[in-house]
């Protein structure tokens, strides 16, 4: 069954120093699986250097949708969950390589000698990350190509902004 979203494409342009961020889609979804098909429909466009910055407040479907990402890549979707506790995840092929990885940093402070210890960028080279909660040191250190933007509406559909930062 395919999902129905409401989508507008978008050719919003903004710049910033040697930042340029283009809004490409924006989508309203109704429901949960519909916000993961999202996620795998965009799978197909992420290459392994990609970095997709998943922004929204607690419950808005940052996990959902990391989970379709996930799924889309090749991973098994049933194992995507919240990685708040252990901070990252690495979803593999059916092969057993690593097709995406996940990270949140809900529970660290927005500092790059604290994010320098997860080994970052090199711990996560070689496939997509989702990272959830970003701050300004993540920035610094894995900045993002991808930045989507959540927004629970009060009809309970979610608003979805896709942003390509270039």
């Amino acid at each position: 069954m395919r999902c129905h979203w409401f989508v507008a494409l978008c050719a919003t342009t903004r710049e910033t120093s040697d930042v340029r961020r283009e809004t490409v889609r924006e989508v309203v979804t109704a429901s949960e699986a519909e916000t993961e098909a999202f996620g795998r429909d965009l799978a197909s466009e992420l290459g392994a250097s990609d970095v997709v910055y998943l922004i929204g407040d607690l419950g808005a479907g940052k996990t959902t949708l990391a989970r379709g990402l996930a799924a889309g890549s090749g991973a098994l979707a049933r194992e995507v969950a919240s990685p708040t506790f252990a901070i990252l995840h690495e979803y593999a092929g059916p092969d057993g390589a690593i097709v995406m990885r996940h990270l949140d940093l809900y529970r660290l402070a927005d500092r790059v000698a604290e994010l320098g210890v997860l080994g970052l960028p090199e711990a996560v080279a070689g496939a997509p990350i989702a990272v959830e909660w970003p701050g300004r040191a993540i920035r610094q250190l894995l900045p993002p190509t991808h930045e989507i933007t959540i927004a629970p509406q009060p009809d309970g559909s979610r608003r979805i902004e896709l942003t390509v930062v270039t």
